[in-house]
C-alpha cells in the first residue's frame, strides 16, 4: 500500500494544517486513537491537540467515546459523500453494477484514480462472491488491481513515470512488480480495452476491469468483476466488464 501524503505540521504551523494532520492519522488500521496516539502522529503538543480535537468534536468530524479514544464521526463521512466525483460516478453506476452482481453473484468493483493510487467509490458483493481485500473508501496500489491497472494505462505520462520509477509492492508470488513488464500490461490493456489481475493481491482471486469514460471521452473510472481464480475465463468475463463499463459511460453522459 502506498504511504499516507503529508508530513506532520509543527506546532506553528497554520490550524487548518495542523487540523488536517490529526485528522489524517486515523486509517483502516487505526480507526480509535488516545489523545497522546493523535498528538504524537500530527507532532502536536498534546495542550495543543486537546484543543483542536475540541473543536473537531463539537463539530461532529470526530466523536469521543466512554473509554477517552477518538474516532470519526458521522459529520465526515456525510460530508464525504457529497464529493461530485464520488456521489455522482456512483449514482450514476449503481444500476449497472447491481445489474452485473445479479448475472455474476461475484463482486463488482467501481473506482477512481487519486494521484498515484487507487480509490474505491462502489462495491457490491455478490452471495458466496470471494473474500477481497478492498474497501468503499479505501485506497490501494495502481500496479496489481485490474481497476489500478486500467486507471493507470489511461493516467498521464508523468503518472505512469512516477509509479513505475518508484516502489511497486508486491502482495503475491504472483504481483507483477518490473516495471517493463508492467508497462507491456499497460500498453495491452489499452489495446484491448480491458485489463486482467490474476492472483497478484490474493493468491485465489482474479479481477477483470475495463474503463468508465466521460462525456470528453476521458477515463475517469474503472469498473471490475473479481472472481476466484479458476471459476471462469478471464476472456469470457472481459465481455460482462467492458458492456457494463459502456453502460456506465452513457449513463455519465446523460444530463
Amino acid at each position: 500500500m502506498a504511504a499516507r501524503r503529508g508530513k506532520p505540521a509543527g506546532a506553528t504551523g497554520p490550524v487548518v494544517r495542523r487540523t488536517l494532520h490529526l485528522l489524517d492519522a486515523f486509517s483502516p488500521e487505526r480507526t480509535a486513537l488516545t489523545l497522546t496516539e493523535l498528538a504524537r502522529q500530527a507532532g502536536l503538543p498534546p495542550s495543543t491537540a486537546y484543543r483542536m480535537l475540541g473543536d473537531l468534536v463539537d463539530w461532529g468530524a470526530l466523536e469521543r467515546g466512554e473509554d477517552g479514544a477518538y474516532r470519526v464521526g458521522l459529520r465526515l463521512w456525510e460530508l464525504g459523500a457529497l464529493a461530485p466525483r464520488g456521489l455522482g460516478l456512483r449514482e450514476r453506476a449503481l444500476p449497472t453494477m447491481e445489474d452485473l452482481s445479479a448475472v455474476t453473484r461475484e463482486n463488482v468493483q467501481l473506482a477512481v484514480r487519486e494521484g498515484t493510487e487507487v480509490v474505491f467509490v462502489e462495491r457490491i458483493a455478490g452471495s458466496g462472491a470471494i473474500p477481497v481485500r478492498t474497501r468503499v473508501g479505501g485506497r490501494f496500489a495502481l500496479t496489481a488491481t485490474g481497476v489500478g491497472l486500467v486507471l493507470l494505462a489511461h493516467a498521464p505520462t508523468e503518472v505512469q513515470d512516477d509509479v513505475l520509477g518508484g516502489h511497486i509492492p508486491r502482495f503475491t508470488d504472483l504481483t507483477v512488480t518490473d516495471p517493463a513488464a508492467l508497462r507491456r500490461m499497460l500498453a495491452e490493456t489499452r489495446s484491448c480495452g480491458y485489463a486482467i489481475s490474476d492472483r497478484q493481491v490474493t493468491d485465489d482471486a482474479l479481477s477483470v476491469a475495463a474503463p468508465v469514460h466521460d462525456q470528453r471521452g476521458e477515463v475517469v473510472a474503472s469498473v471490475s468483476l473479481v472472481v476466484r481464480h479458476g471459476s471462469a475465463a478471464p476472456h469470457a468475463l472481459s465481455a460482462l466488464v467492458r458492456a457494463g463499463a459502456r453502460a456506465i459511460s452513457r449513463a455519465m453522459c446523460e444530463p
